[in-house]
């Protein structure tokens, strides 16, 4: 069960929301004076505790135990940050590039408690708002109209003009905070584990129906949603098959393959057309699948995966004839598989999203890096990497004349 609080002036509109002006955007003043340190003993440097893409993918937020940090992807720059007088967050969430964020507290000291969420207005520098829970908090997704919070083995539904509940979901155990929620503005959909292992619930709340997809036959790993909802990517625990369902009737519309052995993946995007799939996994390769499932795509501008063709299983110069065997071969023959790839750094979380620019990925790790990667849609193969930074360095930082 949750419960509402409100600070002065609670009165929110999501449509009195204002886009910041990063470039003129001052901190907020400290809520205490900032603790001091002696030449001996400088202040270790602080640690990142979660990264989230903005909803368009334009900008993303890193949580740090110490504050949050907001980057503009490209051109690549920090844009802000906010800094708590020892307090962690351990989830910050943007909407768009406007001034309100949902913030949960995290780290060992957390700034604010991991039961609750806080609604952080950055033209005030201050909460206006916050829903408390009676379990931590393990994500939160914002739409224009929605606040969608996850616990353990819940999910709620709020409505963003007043705060108001509007539905409770069960789920399964889910500690990642898995969900997702569409973008478009004429349609909500809202996607979530079901109540068994390997399911999916997808919530139409134009059509106010219900779709229980039976995924996989492991649990739900990571699943991701296009933007108007129609589509959903989902991967296992097992992590070597990426499925793509139809989110209105749950049927299997494509099926990719990362790879052979079990792997974690850690996330999985769309991109803005549903032309594209991008993964990334424990194994330290980011794949870009092409999708044959966006009719609205002009036929000339499809990806020709050659992953997909009789030439990726039998080059020319090979010996053996895999052709008249294919009716008898295993699955793993027949798989779609990647048509670009980069390499990173294995074991390593890495986040992915698809860039503004055309062809580009942009791929954030808790290591602190950030690349922009380019692929060619008719070759293939390795990704060109156009940029990268490492946005934890102290030279990455805005300087102050900047702010």
């Amino acid at each position: 069960m949750a419960t509402l609080s409100s600070f002065p002036n609670p009165n929110f509109h999501p449509d009195q929301s204002q886009t910041l002006d990063f470039d003129s955007a001052t901190p907020p003043q400290p809520q205490s004076p900032p603790p001091h340190h002696s030449p001996e003993s400088p202040s270790p440097p602080p640690k990142l505790l979660q990264l989230s893409f903005n909803q368009d993918h334009a900008c993303y937020a890193a949580a740090m135990d110490n504050g949050f940090r907001i980057f503009n992807c490209d051109p690549f720059r920090e844009l802000f940050r906010r800094e708590f007088d020892g307090g962690g967050i351990g989830h910050v969430e943007m909407l768009f590039r406007c001034n309100i964020l949902a913030l949960v507290g995290g780290g060992s000291h957390p700034q604010y408690p991991q039961t609750k969420v806080m609604i952080w207005d950055d033209h005030q520098g201050r909460c206006i708002g916050e829903l408390s829970f009676r379990t931590v908090v393990h994500g939160v997704r914002l739409r224009r109209d929605r606040i969608i919070v996850i616990v353990e083995q819940k999910i709620f539904v709020y409505n963003f003009a007043d705060l108001k509940l509007l539905q409770q979901i069960e789920t399964v155990a889910n500690p990642k905070g898995l969900c997702e929620v569409s973008q478009g503005s004429d349609s909500l959909v809202v996607a979530c584990p079901g109540l068994h292992k390997g399911q999916i619930r997808v919530e139409h709340y134009a059509m106010k129906k219900t779709r229980f997809i039976s995924a996989h036959d492991s649990r739900i790993a990571c699943f991701a949603l296009t933007l108007d909802g129609q589509l959903v990517a989902t991967a296992s625990t097992k992590g070597t098959l990426v499925r793509i369902f139809n989110t209105d009737n749950g049927t299997l519309l494509q099926e990719v393959r990362r790879g052979a052995n079990v792997a974690e993946i850690f996330s999985l995007a769309f991109s803005s057309t549903a032309q594209w799939l991008a993964v990334s996994s424990d194994k330290g390769t980011v794949h870009v699948f092409g999708l044959k499932v966006n009719s609205s795509v002009p036929e000339h501008e499809k990806p020709q995966s050659s992953s997909n063709s009789d030439a990726a299983i039998n080059p020319s110069n090979s010996p053996l004839s895999f052709i008249k065997f294919k009716g008898v071969l295993p699955k793993y023959f027949n798989s779609e598989w990647s048509v670009a790839q980069f390499r990173l750094q294995e074991g390593s979380h890495y986040t992915v999203a698809f860039g503004l620019q055309k062809n580009t990925v942009i791929i954030l790790g808790m290591d602190g890096s950030f690349y922009r990667c380019q692929f060619d849609p008719e070759h293939g193969g390795e990704m060109t990497q156009l940029e990268h930074h490492n946005f934890l360095k102290p030279e990455t930082a805005l300087s102050e004349d900047k702010r």
